[in-house]
């Protein structure tokens, strides 16, 4: 009979591509994936790794019994998923994935708030930017995920994963004090059309919806510097480099010498959460949803 942890080991080869992305996805050591690897294989009778340069890769056996275990894997979940909801108790374990701000911004409360009425439910966070976290829902490595659209620009949501709304976030632009639009109360993004820009990186969604959107008002964006992190993007803003869009999201205290300007545009981001759709049932997952919208409300 087919080991279930074994065929979990398998799944997660074929979903990272290398043992050493399956170790990581599953929280094991690279000779445990190994040695589960050999045992699965004795108990088929094929061989289902090959060498391919230095790491590995799934023979034609392989690959056909890694499908029937992304099969099997998904019903097993779904299964454990109707056990729950029969059950009705919020335990066990949860995974939960944000982007920086939303994890600023919403896991304290939302944390809160689990322990406090599911004490229960152990509950694991990481920040992961809305793409990577999306994958990472989808190949099973976290069970939902914060991300973020915005009213311009949407983020696809493959098929298989089940969504919900939390809260709109409205950004501000931030400029130096002593910016000429720094005392107005309200300013169009055409009014920056000669400054600099301080960005996401690139490949970012946000960095690509700041191009999309400054490109479809006529400004030409004259990016000097990348950051990931809000911080660093106001304390160039700070040190007078330039002006950013800031979410107001997890912003925290803003510093000395920047100012913060609504946009008359009245741009919008959507935080919304995703998990899969065959754990849709599960009490945890609905007890997470419901919490990180009572975070969203409080804010």
């Amino acid at each position: 009979m087919l080991n279930l942890e074994r065929l979990r080991t398998l799944d997660a080869l074929a979903r990272h591509g290398s043992v050493s992305g399956a170790a990581e996805g599953l929280h094991v050591t690279t000779s445990a994936v190994s040695q589960q690897m050999a045992k699965l294989e004795r108990e088929v009778g094929q061989q289902l790794l090959a060498k391919n340069g230095r790491g590995v890769r799934l023979t034609d056996a392989g690959q056909l019994l890694a499908d029937h275990a992304a099969r099997i894997l998904s019903q097993v979940e779904l299964a454990q998923s109707d056990i729950e909801a029969q059950r009705g108790e919020v335990v066990g374990e949860v995974r939960l994935a944000a982007f920086p701000t939303a994890a600023r911004g919403l896991f304290p409360a939302a944390l809160t708030t689990l322990r406090r009425d599911h004490p229960e439910l152990k509950v694991r966070t990481v920040e992961l930017e809305p793409e990577r976290a999306i994958r990472a829902v989808l190949r099973g490595d976290m069970d939902l995920a914060v991300v973020l659209d915005w009213s311009n620009k949407r983020l696809p949501v493959p098929g298989g994963l089940a969504k919900a709304e939390l809260l709109e976030d409205v950004p501000d632009i931030a400029m130096p004090a002593g910016h000429p639009l720094a005392d107005r109360t309200e300013v169009d993004l055409e009014d920056f059309a000669d400054d600099e820009w301080v960005s996401w990186p690139e490949g970012e969604f946000c960095y690509d919806w700041l191009m999309f959107t400054l490109r479809s008002v006529g400004v030409e964006p004259r990016i000097s510097h990348l950051a990931g992190e809000h911080h660093t993007q106001l304390a160039l803003i700070a040190a007078g480099f330039g002006v950013c869009v800031t979410p107001r999201l997890g912003r925290g205290p803003v510093p000395e010498g920047v100012c913060m300007v609504p946009v008359r545009q009245k741009m919008r981001r959507h935080i919304h959460a995703v998990w899969r759709t065959d754990a849709d049932r599960r009490p945890s997952i609905r007890a997470a949803v419901a919490a990180l919208r009572d975070a969203g409300r409080a804010l």
